[in-house]
């Protein structure tokens, strides 16, 4: 079931909880008022996923918190002040993040101070290039305090231009 984006009544409610998950403008960002945006709902009515004109943007847990698809992550990225729910490393974790595969602490470069377990992060190149989206499995001191460790379980990568 699928519905063009409710209005502003509909759309105000979900960047409220982007801003709260995510930071003051996160919700702006995710869903700007000028772009035809399409709510996915379940039968219930409730919201189950929301997509942009570029792709989906962001699925809506039952826990009421957003897991990120890519565009929103490349959203997020260019609104929200750096290193925010941003995860970095480089080069030698870039191909295997861009496959899909988890971070490990060891390869982290940077983390957002504000990150804590459960939280969507980007996970983003040191250039600043958008890699991945995921859940991170370690609080921010931890990512880049720990030599060992799972830091951010990857959901959707970015594959490499050819």
């Amino acid at each position: 079931m699928s519905d063009p984006a409710d209005g502003n009544a509909g759309l105000s409610s979900l960047r409220t909880i982007a801003d709260y998950q995510f930071g003051a403008g996160a919700g702006e960002a995710l869903f700007p008022p000028e772009e035809s945006l399409t709510v996915k709902r379940t039968t219930s009515g409730r919201p189950q996923q929301v997509h942009g004109e570029t792709g989906r943007l962001v699925s809506f847990g039952i826990d009421g918190r957003f897991t990120l698809g890519i565009e929103g992550g490349r959203r997020l990225d260019a609104a929200l002040d750096y290193p925010a729910y941003r995860v970095v490393v480089d080069d030698e974790s870039e191909p295997f993040v861009r496959d899909e595969m988890n971070v490990f602490a060891k390869f982290v470069l940077e983390a957002g101070a504000e990150i804590r377990p459960g939280d969507e992060v980007v996970v983003v190149h040191e250039r600043g290039e958008v890699l991945a989206v995921g859940t991170a499995e370690l609080d921010a001191a931890a990512i880049e305090d720990f030599e060992t460790g799972m830091a951010v379980s990857v959901r959707e990568g970015v594959p490499a231009e050819n």
